[in-house]
């Protein structure tokens, strides 16, 4: 069975730890001998500069553009997707694919012509803010709680019109409705769980699970153990009341997995790397039909990317 996996932190400990490489799993969580391990068909890489970088935030984008070029797209196995006829050679080849994201648009400082620059380089989705405040809008962890900016809202539409997907986790509430107000194509969250399962601020409320299954978007499962519960250890099938919520939300054909890898340092018992994604599956196997389970690895996630892409 295939996998897609929505979101995933690894090149951002390659700009932190430039040695490391993509078969270092020392250092990374994600590497390539654990996708393939896994059978992932797809994995989606996130630009995410962390605060404490001291170079400018574009540079820092740039050189995590050149980073995933040079150490994981180097790789023959890997392939970059772009487009709907990427996603058809995907299916029809071995090799894997990498569909690289933005999370976090303070680099781009409001500047519309670095935006096409990234699109020219291979971002295909934005998520606007991390979990604080920016130009364009306020995270989640903002106290204040605000929407989009004006240039915020601009902003979504350039992506839209360039056919940049915009990924909601993280926004603030205020945030999520303003994009919801916005977009014209379906928008998505790669990597948030339930709020109303785990009272975890970045999880999602019933409203917005309701919106994002409304507009043909996907929910990506996360697997940071405390988006999934709030007691400890954390294990798989604490993931199961996450889905089965989704599910009677209407959500069979939206729901989907993000990760987290690299961007966390606790992880679900057994859980914990891409190579044992077999134990999630294995899992699912067990509570929920094949033809579900199918769709919620990979089937979700390769038609809603076909189609918006």
């Amino acid at each position: 069975m295939f996998i897609i996996d929505g979101h995933c932190d690894a090149i951002s400990k390659l700009l932190m730890n430039q040695r490391a490489d993509f078969y270092d799993s020392s250092i990374l969580d994600v590497t390539l001998p654990r996708l393939q391990a896994a059978n992932i068909k797809l994995q989606c890489f996130a630009i995410y500069i962390p605060r404490a970088f001291s170079m400018t935030e574009f540079q820092a984008i740039l050189m995590s553009v050149d980073l995933y070029e040079q150490r994981i797209l180097n790789d023959p196995h890997m392939m970059p997707i772009h487009n709907q006829t990427d996603m058809n050679s995907l299916l029809s080849g071995s090799q894997i694919g990498a569909f690289l994201t933005l999370e976090g648009v303070d680099g781009i400082m409001g500047n519309f012509m670095y935006l096409r620059i990234l699109y020219r380089l291979g971002v295909r989705a934005v998520g606007l803010t991390w979990n604080h405040a920016n130009w364009a809008a306020d995270g989640i962890g903002e106290p204040r709680g605000g929407g989009l900016t004006i240039i915020g809202k601009q902003f979504v539409k350039e992506c839209e019109k360039l056919g940049i997907l915009i990924d909601v986790s993280h926004l603030s509430e205020a945030g999520f409705w303003d994009v919801a107000a916005i977009a014209q194509k379906p928008f998505y969250a790669s990597h948030s769980n339930v709020f109303d399962i785990c009272q975890h601020p970045r999880n999602l409320k019933k409203d917005q699970i309701l919106e994002i299954i409304r507009v043909g978007g996907c929910i990506g499962l996360t697997f940071v153990p405390f988006f999934v519960s709030m007691n400890k250890p954390v294990m798989i099938q604490d993931l199961l009341k996450h889905i089965d919520y989704i599910c009677e939300c209407g959500g069979t054909d939206h729901l989907t997995f993000g990760s987290d890898f690299d961007g966390i340092d606790e992880w679900i018992v057994e859980l914990e790397h891409p190579g044992q994604y077999v134990n999630l599956q294995n899992m699912l196997l067990q509570y929920y039909d094949e033809e579900d389970v199918e769709k919620w690895l990979f089937k979700n996630w390769f038609q809603y990317l076909h189609k918006n892409i």
